[in-house]
């Protein structure tokens, strides 16, 4: 049975890994102005990761006979500078992301809950994973710049990350 501090803490993490997947659909559809479809197609991947997670956890918390809450979600931001400034805005959303997913970890492991604690596991590694995809893209970024062809460049990159051609927005919600 999962105890109530740890639903509430689960519950955050669910709009914590909500508020990511709008964060990354606002990213794509900055990008799908700037005519960067491949950047869109990497976002929007991106999102769906992020709301597969939140069901995930939803799922989890439903599963050990607590009460999984349908989140309220804040607004992302809608305006960058930049792609530059926008992939250090999703690594600083990811390194919350992070935070909350230890916070939960670390929560868990205090009250011995070690079926919850072992299921966040998969968070703890997930979150590795995306810190280091982001600072790999910024390093991408600084390599290619952002002058001249630099955003072709870019969104290329991006594109690829994601293994293939880049849809629409509508393409993408089909």
């Amino acid at each position: 049975m999962l105890s109530k501090t740890l639903e509430k803490a689960l519950n955050e993490q669910v709009s914590v890994e909500a508020h990511a997947s709008y964060a990354y659909l606002a990213m794509a559809s900055w990008c799908e102005q700037q005519g960067m479809t491949g950047a869109a197609k990497f976002f929007f991947a991106q999102s769906t990761e992020e709301r597969s997670h939140m069901l995930k956890i939803f799922n989890y918390i439903n599963s050990v006979k607590g009460h999984a809450l349908a989140p309220a979600v804040k607004q992302p931001s809608v305006k960058f500078k930049g792609i530059v400034e926008m992939v250090k805005e999703a690594l600083a959303n990811e390194q919350k992301v992070t935070a909350s997913v230890y916070k939960v970890s670390e929560l868990a492991q205090d009250e011995k809950d070690y079926a919850t604690y072992n299921f966040m596991q998969y968070y703890v590694d997930e979150q590795r994973e995306e810190e280091v995809l982001f600072n790999h893209i910024l390093e991408r970024i600084e390599l290619i710049g952002t002058e001249g062809m630099g955003k072709y460049y870019i969104d290329k990159e991006l594109e690829a990350l994601t293994g293939g051609s880049a849809p629409t927005a509508e393409k993408a919600a089909n």
